[in-house]
């Protein structure tokens, strides 16, 4: 994917094009020899018609951007208001075709959107000289090149941590405590869950509800996470409680290989419920401890990978989790001693 600075309404057209863009898109006047320019309805670059300009106001307009497709290289479209259905409408009729869509962005949320529409995007994002809609540009930019290498969609599984086992102590009664639900944006896998634990050190990986039960339908969005005070895993590498978040939050999610990927919570649903304590001691010989619901369907994974329900657990079962030998400050990680117990 492409980065075109949008300069034609410029003062200082002259400007140096920041790392990471490929291309401005000037005024007829102002163009370089390398740059695209518009002359009324049409693009060129170094003299040469490269393709068509057309501003989406309604469904004629739209029409009329659909039937220059497979005839133009570029179909660079500006909105009037911006609206993703043209964009998924046209990416959709470029299937198979030599054209490329050009989209003009005025906000930076319009980077992703625009940048992963039908899972494809557009070619190229146009912006103007903004540092805010570069940012979100460039990342939108980094994702697509990932995707690419990789062969697989921008959410695939791009990170590792390292899995161990943790080997339980005792099981104990909970009491009853609010519990928090949290439901992704985005569908879980067989073992696939969440790293949770009441130490940011030293953390179990509860599995998703993806699993069939003979009682209650899969939910394959949901982690059933346990109290506010417990940390998760978060996908910027730091941790939060579960009562700090919010919907909209990008946090990690892990497999019983270690392979992580983010993910956006959704919704998050929280209830009184009864509670099992699980204790654990793990491979840095680090006490960690646990709350989770008294469930069936609430499941840790055990040593051979296989989900296992927290209410048939026992002593010395050995379980899939993280530990790390330093200690966490606001989420962050940090060299000082530290004491949770």
């Amino acid at each position: 994917m492409e980065i075109w600075f949008d300069v034609r309404h410029s003062i200082d057209s002259a400007e140096a094009v920041p790392e990471g863009v490929n291309y401005r898109l000037a005024s007829q006047e102002t163009a370089f020899a390398t740059d695209a320019y518009l002359e009324k309805e049409h693009v060129f670059r170094d003299g040469k018609l490269i393709g068509s300009f057309i501003t989406v106001l309604d469904e004629s307009s739209q029409q009329m951007a659909r039937s220059l497709v497979g005839s133009v290289e570029w179909l660079v479209l500006e909105f009037e208001n911006w609206s993703m259905i043209p964009i998924e409408n046209l990416i959709a009729a470029c299937e198979g075709t030599p054209t490329k869509i050009a989209a003009v962005i005025t906000e930076a949320e319009q980077a992703n959107g625009a940048g992963f529409a039908l899972e494809k995007g557009v070619d190229a994002l146009i912006i103007r000289p903004d540092k805010e809609l570069l940012e979100a540009s460039l990342i939108v930019k980094s994702q697509r090149l990932e995707k690419a290498t990789s062969g697989v969609i921008a959410d695939s599984h791009t990170m590792h941590t390292g899995i161990g086992t943790h080997t339980i102590t005792s099981i104990e009664n909970g009491g009853t405590s609010e519990r928090y639900c949290i439901d992704t944006t985005s569908l879980l896998n067989l073992g696939e869950g969440l790293l949770l634990g009441s130490s940011a050190s030293s953390l179990v990986l509860v599995h998703g509800e993806t699993v069939e039960s003979e009682y209650v339908p899969p939910r394959p969005f949901r982690v059933n996470a346990g109290p506010p005070h417990a940390y998760v895993s978060m996908a910027d590498g730091t941790t939060k409680y579960l009562s700090e978040l919010n919907a909209g939050d990008c946090i990690l999610l892990t497999n019983t290989k270690g392979m992580q990927r983010s993910a956006t919570v959704g919704r998050l649903k929280i209830e009184i419920r009864p509670m099992v304590l699980i204790r654990w001691i793990d491979e840095n010989d680090k006490e960690g401890s646990m709350f989770l619901q008294q469930a069936e369907t609430v499941r840790v994974i055990s040593q051979d990978n296989r989900p296992i329900s927290v209410t048939s657990l026992e002593k010395g079962d050995k379980i899939l989790g993280w530990c790390q030998k330093g200690a966490r400050h606001i989420g962050a990680e940090i060299s000082s001693a530290v004491s949770e117990r």
